[in-house]
């Protein structure tokens, strides 16, 4: 199975279970915005609460607000997104498709270092050498597909730092870069397009003020960082973190919910003192790749990005991409923003945004470390890092293939679901009765549809890490099948200690 089948996957389950939904899909849809169903929700609010409590209990001095959506116009102005907050985009002709020219130049580097790695590989192969030898590293950088990769990312990071579209549309002519849809390379030129989407305030059309929906959460902390530093009498370093909702005017929004026009952000700005981002930086960076692999995300397929181009407003920045798959793309930036968000709305509002050392007797305006990480993206990683098809055995001997969505525990939507094994027997009675003793701290869901089998399978493409199965011998011995989604094994249990065990189980205690 190639890595387009797996997403079409993906995106069919999603659908298929109640995750995700194309928004106003009766009306034939709108583009580049979903809705989330039932399970969908759950486990994004489970992803969402993960992420507060994490920043909000795990570490000192890290509190969270909730910023309005609609802020002064002048916020924008002042952060540098009336001006500065453009995609370069470019039309092919032929197939009327728009694109960003940095994404299909970036996309061509890729491909380059792709084919020299697949040649390194079979260099390898042939020559025994490890993929980590001083042999396999000399040959990857000295292809000549590595080398036309290394020039090219230079070109591209030139031409973004001069603002340069007539020399991004040089280099897409150079690599001789083709439209997906048409096959041709019958470009128009590189044009800047700003984000953001427009809406007035006010009752009369003539009379009213010209606002933006916001592009990022962030600017909702800094402009709230006095309030919150004066009320919570928190001294540095310290933190605001937030989650809420943004949007962006993508004009080439595409694959599914990994890049959307309405999309939710949870952030966290680090106030520190000048002089000490490199080290701070450094730990949020390795904090933050370590909250992602303690959700079970397989090592390999998580990685940091440094940036070629810095933001206007950043020192250093890197991203924490996962392998999706349509390639490694970012689910999580770590940015150190300098004192410039903060010096900047000092200068538009007039009001000194500066923090006072009780102990050092020092007046200064902090830095920030930000980490910034898109809550619909990690919806996504988590439905391709979960979704498999595996052979399994069934009841008669034989084999099939079930589909299982391997949620972490902590993240799946239903934990337990309680299964009679049939209709009768007072069966249905008793499950629902455990049901209701564990339901208000384990989500739960009681199904008595189908043979076990068919619900097993079910609860398997939910996600559900655990099956309760009731039969004849619950209702002479008390006790119940417990099955667990990844191994199958199913383990006898005293309906007495069943909610303990449970409990154990989703902590990950044997």
């Amino acid at each position: 199975m190639n890595y387009t089948d797996v997403f079409q996957k993906v995106i069919s389950h999603a659908k298929e279970y109640g995750f995700i939904f194309q928004s106003s899909e009766i009306y034939d849809g709108l583009g580049a915005v979903y809705d989330y169903g039932p399970l969908g929700v759950a486990l994004k609010r489970n992803i969402e609460n993960h992420w507060w409590n994490t920043m909000t209990l795990a570490y000192d001095s890290i509190v969270g607000i909730d910023a309005a959506i609609l802020m002064a116009p002048q916020v924008w102005k002042a952060s540098g997104h009336v001006d500065a907050f453009n995609d370069p985009l470019i039309d092919n002709k032929d197939s009327k498709k728009r694109y960003r020219a940095d994404t299909l130049i970036e996309e061509y580097i890729e491909k380059q270092y792709n084919k020299a790695t697949k040649e390194a590989d079979k260099k390898a192969q042939k020559e025994g050498w490890p993929k980590d030898s001083a042999e396999y590293q000399l040959f990857w950088q000295n292809h000549r597909a590595t080398k036309k990769a290394d020039e090219v990312r230079q070109k591209l990071k030139t031409a973004l730092d001069n603002n340069d579209m007539q020399a991004l549309r040089d280099l897409i002519d150079e690599c001789e870069i083709a439209c997906p849809i048409s096959g041709t390379r019958n470009w128009t030129e590189v044009r800047q397009f700003n984000l953001m989407f427009k809406t007035q305030l006010g009752s009369v059309a003539e009379e009213a003020t010209e606002l933006y929906l916001r592009p990022e959460t962030a600017q909702g902390i800094f402009v709230n960082f006095l309030n919150v530093y004066k009320t919570s009498r928190l001294k540095i370093p310290f933190g605001i973190a937030q989650v809420g909702k943004a949007f962006r005017n993508e004009i080439v929004a595409r694959q599914f919910i990994f890049r959307m026009r309405e999309f939710e952000q949870m952030e966290m700005q680090f106030f520190i003192k000048p002089g000490t981002q490199e080290e701070w930086f450094e730990f949020w960076k390795n904090e933050r790749m370590q909250w992602h692999r303690n959700l079970g995300i397989t090592t390999h397929r998580l990685r940091f990005k440094p940036h070629d181009k810095l933001a206007h407003y950043a020192d250093a920045a890197v991203d924490i991409e996962f392998e999706f798959p349509f390639g490694f793309k970012e689910v999580e930036g770590i940015h150190s923003r300098t004192d410039f968000d903060l010096r900047q709305h000092q200068a538009y509002s007039g009001k000194k945004m500066q923090y006072f050392d009780p102990e050092t007797q020092e007046s200064y305006i902090p830095y920030v470390i930000e980490t910034s990480v898109g809550l619909d993206r990690l919806v996504l990683l988590h439905l391709c890092e979960g979704y498999m098809e595996e052979e399994a055995p069934t009841a008669t001997g034989g084999t099939e293939i079930r589909t299982v969505l391997r949620l972490h525990p902590q993240l799946a939507p239903i934990k337990v679901a309680f299964l009679p094994l049939v209709k009768r027997d007072n069966l249905p009675d008793i499950a629902l009765q455990l049901a209701k003793q564990v339901k208000h701290e384990i989500p739960t869901e009681f199904d008595d549809k189908d043979t076990i089998g068919r619900r097993y399978r079910r609860q398997d493409a939910r996600g559900t890490p655990f099956c309760v199965t009731i039969d004849n011998e619950t209702v002479t011995d008390a006790t119940v099948t417990v099955r667990n989604r990844d191994t199958m094994l199913q383990e006898r249990i005293s309906t007495s200690y069943l909610k303990e065990y449970l409990m154990n189980k989703l902590k990950g205690i044997s």
